[in-house]
This record gives structure tokens, C-alpha cells and sequence, in this order.
């Protein structure tokens, strides 16, 4: 579409015609990614999840060598660290309500691919009571050398359970 639709700019008589064009194109575009990053955070945030609450031992994979939690305000860096962290959690049982997500514009992220995820639900710490949760990730785009599709990793993620007086 794209290729006719230069062909289509190059022969037009009127500069109004040409710049609305364009601008349909790049707002075409732009759904064209932002749908793209919803497929892939919902791919992500099925994973994570599933991962958290049946296959702890592998969620540190999904994680950069140098990334940072922020889990209600503990900072906890490196994959060792992390996955002391995740043992230590009593056994869960999530459940996400809400996912939101938008691509990072490449200038604020000097060209690296990046999502913003933002999770809300519920979760079940074994030996706890139901408690409301806010998730943050950012996520970056790591190439694989056997597929053109990127793996996802996590950056920075930011949990905060959500307790309001009643």
C-alpha cells in the first residue's frame, strides 16, 4: 500500500492532497505498530504470569542480565538477585483485569525497540490474603538469530500492591 501510495504523493496537483496523504499514511503506520505491541505485550504478559505462578524457576529468563525490579519500593538488580527473590515469594495465583501498552518513541530509547506494559489485577500470595497489584515493564527488543520475530525482555518492572483504606 505504502508503494502506491508514494506514487499517488509524487503525482499530485495539489500540495493539500499530498500532505493529507501523508498523513493518513503515518497514522497507518502508527496503528500498524501499535497493534503489533499490543500482540506482543499480550504474548509477554501471558507468559510472565504463567511463569509466576507455575514456573518460578524460569522467570528470570524474561529478564536482562542487568535489569532492575522495583517490587513496593525494593529495588533488586541482576539475574541472581532476582531469582533469590522470586524463590522466597509464597506460591501465587494471578489474575490480570487490565493490560495497557504503547511503543516507546525511538528517540527516548536511543533506537532501541522498546514497550511500555502496564498490568492491574489481583493476586493470591499463599498464606494471604486477595490483594489488588499494579504492574509497570519496559520492554526491549532482543534479535534472535533463528526467527525475524524479536524475544522480549525485561528492562524495568515495577510492581506495587494497591491497598486502599476501607
Amino acid at each position: 500500500m505504502l508503494h502506491t501510495l508514494e506514487g499517488i504523493l509524487k503525482n499530485s496537483r495539489h500540495p493539500q492532497d499530498s500532505l493529507q496523504l501523508r498523513g493518513q499514511a503515518e497514522t497507518l503506520q502508527c496503528w500498524t505498530h501499535v497493534d503489533q505491541s499490543c500482540r506482543y505485550s499480550e504474548e509477554f504478559i501471558n507468559i510472565y504470569y504463567d511463569c509466576m505462578d507455575k514456573k518460578r524457576r524460569n522467570l528470570t529468563r524474561l529478564y536482562l542480565d542487568k535489569a532492575t525490579l522495583v517490587w513496593n519500593g525494593n529495588a533488586i538488580s541482576g539475574q541472581d538477585a532476582l531469582g533469590e527473590f522470586f524463590e522466597s515469594l509464597p506460591s501465587s495465583e494471578f489474575q490480570v483485569h487490565t493490560v495497557d501498552c504503547q511503543p516507546v518513541h525511538e528517540q527516548a530509547t536511543q533506537g532501541q525497540t522498546t514497550l511500555l506494559v502496564v498490568t492491574g489485577g489481583t493476586v493470591k500470595f499463599e498464606g494471604n490474603k486477595l490483594r489488588f497489584f499494579n504492574q509497570n515493564f519496559l520492554l526491549t527488543a532482543q534479535a534472535t538469530p533463528n526467527s525475524d520475530q524479536p524475544v522480549w525482555k525485561i528492562a524495568s518492572d515495577c510492581f506495587r500492591f494497591q491497598d486502599w483504606n476501607s
